[in-house]
């Protein structure tokens, strides 16, 4: 070993202290690797859900290179105090040049700490609306849905979206707490139509696909009244009545999984059509043009006359 150590210095003109930093840096981590696998694996035994291997992984890999840094800087800054000193004289400079990647950094910590959303959530942050796959230290990833496909369906592209935007931008989470959304399908009849039957068929409809959610919202909101103060007190399906210019508009007010919004509507539509379709007193409103002539309402037209 001694031989190795004094060839090196004499060859590549390294010290045998620089040689031992190096030794003993490789050999930490080496260990701290080592560490981290058996973690993994202890947990990957214990876990079974995609999204909680997926946490251990990344936390576990933070952790590893957050004591990397510790101790391998410990060994080649000698002396905490000249470490300090350095670190006060960079910082101003650092804010300056670096001063996106510093709130991108706070946005991370602010992530980890709050949890305003956590891998797996469906948000929306500004203008873009999606799934998060992926939190980083400076950015998170989301799959993007909406856009140009209708409903809260999938695009295909991912968004990855500054740590810091969390501090500039509205954050909306679809998942956290209440698992649930609001959902309203508007249904217009005729004025001529027996718009009371069809508001009667539009309820049984409604509580026929959406009641049970009702029921899984309202445990949820139960253990959310210590954290929120929300004071929902109708959960079940409703409709409402209103008149537009084309006719009376019923409107179906449900909960719904936002994962499931489209195909839900596509499920409720269907069941309306095929009810609708047996009672010829109910029909569907449209926009229309009604021209009338002279002759016919009993009166010369002023065309005519002139």
């Amino acid at each position: 070993m001694d031989a190795a150590i004094q060839w090196i210095k004499v060859n590549l003109g390294v010290s045998p202290e620089i040689q031992s930093k190096f030794f003993l840096s490789v050999v930490l981590i080496l260990a701290i690797w080592v560490i981290r696998q058996i973690a993994l694996r202890i947990a990957y035994k214990r876990v079974d859900e995609i999204r909680g291997r997926y946490q251990w992984r990344k936390m576990s890999g933070y952790i590893a290179v957050f004591f990397a840094v510790l101790l391998i800087g410990r060994i080649w800054i000698e002396g905490l105090q000249t470490l300090m000193t350095f670190m006060g004289i960079m910082s101003a400079g650092l804010v300056l040049a670096l001063k996106d990647p510093i709130v991108d950094l706070a946005g991370w910590i602010f992530i980890v700490w709050r949890r305003p959303f956590e891998s797996g959530d469906r948000i929306q942050i500004g203008e873009s609306t999606g799934d998060v796959v992926d939190i980083r230290v400076f950015q998170f990833s989301l799959i993007e849905v909406g856009n140009w496909v209708d409903a809260d369906q999938s695009t295909g592209r991912i968004i990855h979206i500054p740590n810091g935007m969390l501090f500039t931008k509205a954050l909306a989470n679809y998942s956290a707490g209440l698992e649930y959304i609001w959902n309203e399908i508007p249904v217009l009849v005729t004025f001529e139509s027996d718009w009371e039957k069809a508001k009667k068929i539009l309820f049984e409809v409604g509580t026929k696909h959406a009641e049970h959610l009702a029921n899984a919202a309202r445990k949820q909101l139960n253990k959310m009244k210590g954290r929120f103060l929300i004071h929902y007190e109708k959960l079940t399906p409703t409709v409402y009545t209103a008149v537009k210019g084309s006719g009376v508009m019923l409107t179906i007010r449900y909960m719904c999984d936002p994962r499931r919004r489209r195909g839900s509507e596509e499920e409720i539509w269907e069941d309306i059509l095929h009810r609708f379709a047996e009672h010829e007193d109910i029909t569907f409103a449209y926009p229309t043009q009604r021209i009338f002539s002279g002759y016919f309402d009993g009166r010369k037209s002023e065309l005519e006359e002139s």
